[in-house]
């Protein structure tokens, strides 16, 4: 039997949401980086970089994103800055949790795969695996804490769920 005295226990609801903010605010310090003029001037080198000494196995992978980012590179920027954006919205306020969720795992794993290259070239001199495949498993732990726990009191989804009850649909997992 679980034990429910502990501070995590009696202290969860606050310290879900507080992780669902926090979480946020790096999504959000993320998003405003994309914005600068640097990355929104740099991205389509920053893409074809990360094809660099990736085996042949996935370089057709890599070879479909260059060209397609390569097109109208600040387009992409744009996207993938406004997606970031929008996360961080979701997670900060607490608002279509479950649309949030899902889109930050696949923007994560999407992250992951493209401009950081699965982690890889792996070598010797490897020291990590990237930070999208862990941003994007926090998003599931997201997710599970969700269809456990419910609705959050802290968040815009609880509000708006007592007034629009089909709010359910784009904010909770276990419902």
């Amino acid at each position: 039997m679980p034990n429910r005295n502990g501070f995590f226990a009696k202290n969860a609801v606050v310290l879900k949401s507080v992780s669902r903010v926090v979480f946020g605010l790096v999504w959000l310090v993320d998003a405003s980086l994309k914005f600068q003029p640097g990355f929104l001037q740099n991205f389509s080198s920053l893409i074809a970089l990360s094809a660099r000494g990736q085996p042949s196995l996935i370089s057709g992978w890599f070879a479909f994103w260059v060209n397609a980012t390569s097109a109208n590179p600040v387009f992409w920027a744009y996207v993938i800055a406004f997606s970031e954006l929008a996360v961080a919205v979701s997670l900060i306020f607490g608002f279509m949790r479950k649309v949030g969720y899902g889109g930050g795992f696949l923007l994560s794993l999407l992250i992951w795969s493209v401009p950081e290259g699965f982690g890889g070239p792996y070598g010797p001199s490897s020291t990590d695996i990237g930070t999208g495949i862990i941003y994007a498993l926090v998003f599931l732990m997201l997710m599970v804490i969700n269809a456990l726990e419910g609705t959050s009191r802290y968040s815009l989804d609880y509000y708006i769920e007592k007034k629009v009850k089909w709010w359910k649909s784009l904010a909770e997992f276990g419902n």
